[in-house]
């Protein structure tokens, strides 16, 4: 087994831990431990809230909770020899919940704190907790369903440079700056009420926190990237932006669809991973690579047969947008809402499921103007009745008796 490196106790707050989370991203976090390529090591993880989230019957808590406070990564890690210009070569172990903690939750956000997708579609916050079996989960708010997880982190990547921060910051306030009323906001921005900038302290930490990028969007070094095959058996190619790399991971996931379309779509998480380290010096130049590159696991679920709902670049309105592959694939995700809803599932759990399940999302045409054709590829072994199209209609299955929670 691979030895702990961090861990962390689940009845703590993330402030509370003895080797303190990040939920920023910025150049002056300390390393948190030291490792050498070669090295094979484990991780704990929190769930993405720091615990925010209860197992019970009621989305007050997905409602209320602080979005500013969440992204709690464990790390860094610096790795010897690692400089800039390099990648980092991480290979995904193993990944999987807590022992001591063997369910997990997705939840719709409301519009007011986030939304997701389809927002204008469902803009209550609701909540649905999924209980692991080994490899499979299911949920009592959800019947009828039962698939097996891509277990995968939903953020990793390495620290950026300080050039590379203020690039950053400075695009995502140009583009807020062009609509700064907007709800949900066009960026997230540095915000330092509630940074925790891991084991950065006093005025330091203070500055840092002014200035540290937000978690939430995926950029050049990885980060908030939710791609679901990032599973036990990948292998992921980092650039490397400041000394020792600064390797951080958490947001773990036990299954998601692809897009994770809910925004707190995934299944989340407590976990641990299990991480082996390498390098390509100096890989970025060498392979011109300035963004991470994955090889997809051997070992993630595998499904032959799918329903396949498409989408194209006409909104709910009926307006033509052209080449727009964000509305095609909204479009292609409510066309699957509605046929599952013939079954009896309610929209706010057809919409969790292709949160949660591990749907494929594809961009099947993007050059025939005006119109992207985007797919949503729903595998049908994951229900327990049969979903196909037939000659005698859809049959009842989902009584109404069973929904995702709502806030009251």
């Amino acid at each position: 087994m691979a030895e702990t490196l961090i861990s962390y106790d689940i009845d703590k707050a993330p402030e509370e831990q003895d080797i303190k989370p990040h939920n920023r991203w910025h150049p002056d976090i300390p390393m948190a431990v030291h490792v050498k390529p070669g090295d094979e090591f484990r991780l704990e993880c929190c769930d993405w809230t720091g615990g925010q989230i209860g197992n019970n019957d009621s989305a007050n808590d997905i409602r209320d909770v602080d979005l500013t406070k969440v992204h709690y990564l464990t790390g860094p890690v610096s790795v010897e020899g690692a400089e800039p210009g390099d990648l980092l070569v991480v290979d995904i172990l193993d990944v999987g919940p807590r022992p001591d903690q063997l369910w997990g939750f997705n939840g719709l956000f409301a519009r007011e704190n986030g939304g997701g997708f389809l927002t204008e579609h469902y803009p209550d916050a609701r909540k649905a907790i999924w209980d692991f079996h080994g490899i499979y989960t299911s949920s009592r708010h959800i019947p009828k369903v039962r698939f097996p997880g891509t277990i995968h982190p939903g953020l990793i990547g390495t620290l950026p440079s300080r050039e590379l921060l203020e690039k950053w910051n400075t695009r995502e306030q140009a583009l807020v700056d062009t609509d700064p009323d907007r709800v949900p906001p066009l960026a997230t921005l540095p915000y330092e009420d509630t940074a925790l900038m891991g084991g950065l302290q006093g005025d330091a930490a203070k500055r840092a926190a002014r200035e540290g990028a937000r978690t939430v969007p995926p950029r050049e070094h990885g980060g908030n990237c939710d791609i679901k095959n990032l599973s036990r058996g990948s292998r992921v190619y980092f650039p490397v932006y400041v000394k020792g790399a600064g390797l951080s991971v958490g947001d773990l996931h036990f299954s998601q669809g692809d897009g994770e379309i809910t925004f707190c779509g995934a299944i989340e998480m407590a976990g641990v991973i299990d991480l082996k380290v390498g390098l390509v010096k100096g890989g970025m130049e060498k392979y011109n690579i300035s963004s991470p590159v994955f090889q997809p696991s051997q070992v993630d679920p595998h499904f032959r047969d799918y329903l396949i709902f498409e989408g194209i670049s006409v909104d709910e309105q009926g307006k033509q947008h052209y080449l727009d592959a964000h509305i095609a694939y909204r479009q292609a995700c409510l066309n699957a809402i509605e046929y599952l809803k013939n079954f009896g599932y309610s929209g706010a759990q057809a919409y969790s499921i292709l949160g949660t399940a591990p749907v494929e999302g594809h961009i099947s045409g993007i050059v025939d103007i005006p119109n992207v054709c985007a797919t949503l590829w729903l595998p049908s072994e994951i229900f327990e009745f049969d979903i196909h199209i037939s000659d005698s209609g859809p049959t009842v299955e989902i009584g109404d008796d069973v929904d995702t929670c709502i806030a009251t």
